[in-house]
């Protein structure tokens, strides 16, 4: 079996692209569609936030559920994991929804409500793999729509949405500094069994236009003084640099590539995901502590 370390490689190309078409970065994905992907994302997430700021809760509970989606069918092929979807689906989507008006009690609650039904749902499918399933429909649910939560909880104060931009800038600075940096001076791996991409001179990249970021998205949009713009990037970095080695564990485990094809040039959704779940988690409860609404 060739594994997903072999399939990328050290240089992190891809060995199943050939000549020169559609050729790969080093990040072994297509730059020109990841790119232009990523801007119409971007620019929808920031229509809506800059719009009617309660379009974002929409956005993040279609993202949650195409999420859910991507990473069961991933669970199913890399290790026959049959997830209790359509609890882990529904009380995912009650989890963002209810969210909204009563906060972090309601998040609770509707976790706890859909850990039950995970456990009951399952039992009709007998007793072999049963707590395995159970298992990973529980850290499902916790992974996607209940990190998605957060994000959704950005928005509810009357400065919300530029809460949420601060959260979505600090990422994009993050993954865009860590990527040029990595990419022109990495040499030495941060991670190697892991991400043998991911070097500390990558990080170091991050570290710099993640706090920028912080800094100006803060000052300018919240009006926070530079040194909570500066731990909120710090902080941001921090989250989806874990956020990335968290799920490359996942699908090397699982000895995938891409948890789905969704998005051209990115890979499935998840793919995406990957940073922000964690770091929506961060950004609210920083933001909640520094600059309290």
């Amino acid at each position: 079996m060739v594994t997903a370390d072999q399939r990328e490689g050290e240089s992190g190309m891809s060995a199943d692209v050939p000549g020169d078409a559609a050729r790969p970065s080093r990040a072994g994905r297509n730059l020109p569609a990841a790119l232009a992907v990523g801007l119409l994302l971007g620019a929808g997430i920031v229509a809506a936030l800059l719009t009617y700021r309660h379009l974002f809760i929409g956005i993040v509970a279609a993202a949650a559920a195409l999420s859910t989606l991507e990473l069961a069918g991933a669970l199913r092929r890399g290790a026959g994991v049959r997830l209790a979807l359509f609890p882990v689906l529904l009380g995912g989507q009650a989890i963002i929804w209810l969210s909204w008006p009563y906060g972090l009690p309601a998040v609770l609650v509707a976790f706890a409500i859909t850990t039950l039904g995970c456990l009951v749902w399952r039992v009709r499918l007998g007793v072999e793999g049963y707590l395995r399933d159970v298992t990973a429909s529980v850290f499902t649910t916790a992974y996607v729509p209940v990190f998605a939560a957060f994000a959704a909880m950005l928005v509810v104060p009357p400065d919300g949405g530029f809460r949420a931009l601060c959260f979505m800038i600090g990422v994009v600075a993050s993954d865009t500094g860590g990527y040029a940096s990595g990419s022109l001076f990495g040499r030495h791996p941060m991670a190697p069994r892991v991400s043998p991409n991911k070097s500390w001179e990558g990080f170091a990249g991050s570290l710099v236009s993640g706090v920028v970021g912080g800094v100006l998205s803060v000052g300018l949009l919240l009006g926070g003084p530079w040194w909570t713009g500066a731990l909120f990037g710090l902080a941001v970095v921090c989250s989806s640099t874990i956020g990335d080695l968290m799920e490359s564990l996942i699908k090397r485990d699982l000895d995938l590539k891409d948890m789905g094809t969704l998005l051209p040039g990115h890979g499935g959704l998840m793919d995406r995901m990957d940073s922000l779940l964690p770091s929506a988690v961060v950004a609210w409860s920083t933001l909640s502590w520094l600059l309290p609404g």
